[in-house]
Parts: structure tokens; C-alpha cells; sequence
């Protein structure tokens, strides 16, 4: 069964797409083990629990989708094991849980292309690649659109081809924040990569809001806390203090699409504390211990 949040018209669905070891710099960066390993469970490896669960949203007859995992299929060996994939990502099974099939997916939302969230958006059949969701608009931003065709010597190894190339004629890009839909809103904010955007769903004044990338696990509170593959740190922490500030006072539920361990978090206005969250129903590759006693605890 596949975790669901309804959140009044709209009804959202993590697809189960793959589970990941991730090496604790890459989630926490130049933050010491001594440190982060208060809050989020590790292997021996230094290696840390993550998902890349897709979202999708289901508002007023159309079906929106947050990003589209790896396609584990296409990816070479030596990358997979690089990567700490653990599992794949079966798009159709998951969706047929919901009666849908990969036509019926009208609007793909791509927070940003780096390959673990981008890689699903095509398939691989006789050498050549194809769009996995043929009827989908994919909306991205115009800087990240541009990134992705010239990456440089930094980005290139995660800006590959295959997953962009046969999907060209479905982007439509914007500049800095596209009304996609009333209530579903598009806004670039940058930092983790060049063009990353972020994502707000509104209802009768309230508000959920995905920051993608800038808040990397339920435990990423503080601004500070960013991820060592950001290509532009200094650019996330600026729009994770401006957007947590804004999102705490104005008691914003969050959702996730890295977390292993909750799908959706109202916290306290401190950020420390869950005054309301729903539990990720799929177990851990990584549980946590009496060690992370810091991780957020449910006021």
C-alpha cells in the first residue's frame, strides 16, 4: 500500500522508487559525524538511509508527478554500485495501484536534473531512449534547462544525455515562478544546483511546500546544514534561511522526497519538534538507535 496525504482537493502518493546508501558527506557535508550522527542513523561505511520516492499529486482530474527516481535498468553496474543503490524503481507496478499507467501522467514537475531524480524520465529499448511519461509536460527551470544541455566539468557527470534528450520536445521552462496550475506553484530558487526549483501546494490558505533538494532529510532544519554535492552552497544556505524562516512562522507542512523515515512534517516554529507528521510506512535501510537522540521527536 502506498503512503498517501490528503491535503483537501489535492491527494499525494510517494511511489516507492529506490532505496539508497548515501556516504554521510554527501547529505551533511563539512558537518562532523560527531555531529549529524546525533540526528540520522549510519552504517559502518559512514553510509546513511535515503529514498528517492517520486510524489504524485492528484488534483482536479490530472495527475502531477515530483520528479521520476533512477531507472535503475539503464544504468551501468559499476554506477549503480557507486551510487549505493539498493533496490530499483518499478514505475509501472506503482502506478497500477492507483489504476494509472505512464500515459496517464499529465504534468511532470522536475525540481532539478541531477541524475537521482532525473534518471526515470526516460527508458532504454534497443540502444535507443525514450520518454517514460509520453503525455506529460515536464516544467523545469529555464536556468536549469540550460544547465542540463551545457553542463560543466563538475555537473556533467550527472547531467547525462539519455535521461533529457528524449524528453526535449515535452519542457516547457520558466524564469523565476510559473503558476502551473491554481494552488501549484513552480518558484526557482538555485543552490543545490544552478536552477533547482521548489514547489508550493495551496488550499484555502494553507500551505504545503516541497524544497526539494535544500531540505535533504526531516532532520535539515538548519539552514546551514547542505549537502556536500550542492554546486552552490552559499546560494542554498541563503534560500533555505529565507525559506524555513518563512515556512516555520507560517506553519507550512513539509514533504519529502529523500527521507526514509516521513513522507510529510508540520514542526514546531523552532524546527526542533513534529507537531504533526506521517511516518514513512517502508522500513529503513538504516533504523535508527538510541545514539540519534536528536532526531525530532513528536511534540
Amino acid at each position: 500500500m502506498l503512503d498517501q496525504f490528503i491535503f483537501y482537493d489535492m491527494t499525494f502518493t510517494w511511489l516507492e522508487g529506490c532505496k539508497v546508501l548515501t556516504d554521510g558527506g554527501t547529505l551533511f557535508g563539512p558537518v562532523p559525524r560527531a555531529v549529524w550522527g546525533r540526528y540520522y542513523p549510519y552504517n559502518e561505511n559512514n553510509q546513511m538511509p535515503s529514498v528517492c520516492d517520486p510524489i504524485l499529486i492528484q488534483y482536479l482530474g490530472k495527475n502531477y508527478l515530483i520528479d521520476a527516481s533512477f531507472n535503475v535498468e539503464k544504468m551501468p553496474e559499476k554506477l549503480i554500485k557507486n551510487t549505493g543503490i539498493k533496490s530499483s524503481f518499478d514505475v509501472d507496478s506503482n502506478l497500477s495501484q492507483l489504476n494509472l499507467g505512464r500515459e496517464d501522467i499529465d504534468v511532470v514537475l522536475m525540481t532539478h536534473m541531477h541524475n537521482d531524480h532525473a534518471s526515470g524520465l526516460t527508458y532504454k529499448e534497443n540502444d535507443c531512449f525514450y520518454s517514460t511519461f509520453p503525455n506529460a509536460d515536464i516544467y523545469m527551470s529555464e536556468i536549469e534547462w540550460d544547465e542540463v544541455r551545457s553542463p560543466n566539468n563538475r555537473t556533467k557527470g550527472t547531467y547525462l544525455k539519455e535521461n533529457w534528450q528524449a524528453i526535449s520536445d515535452q519542457v516547457i521552462t520558466f524564469s523565476n515562478e510559473i503558476e502551473v496550475t491554481p494552488g501549484i506553484t513552480m518558484e526557482h530558487r538555485g543552490g543545490h544546483s544552478n536552477g533547482l526549483s521548489i514547489v508550493r501546494f495551496e488550499q484555502k490558505d494553507e500551505t504545503v511546500i516541497h524544497l526539494s533538494d535544500l531540505l535533504l532529510s526531516c532532520v535539515h532544519t538548519n539552514p546551514l546544514w547542505v549537502g556536500g554535492v550542492d554546486d552552490y552552497p552559499m546560494d542554498s544556505i541563503a534560500a533555505k534561511e529565507e525559506l524555513m524562516l518563512e515556512a516555520l512562522t507560517k506553519n507550512y507542512r513539509f514533504i519529502f522526497y529523500h527521507d526514509p523515515f516521513y513522507r510529510m512534517i508540520r514542526y514546531t516554529e523552532d524546527g526542533k519538534a513534529i507537531r504533526e507528521g506521517m511516518k514513512c510506512s517502508r522500513p529503513s535501510l538504516i533504523p535508527i538507535t538510541e545514539n540519534q537522540d536528536r532526531f525530532p521527536q513528536e511534540a
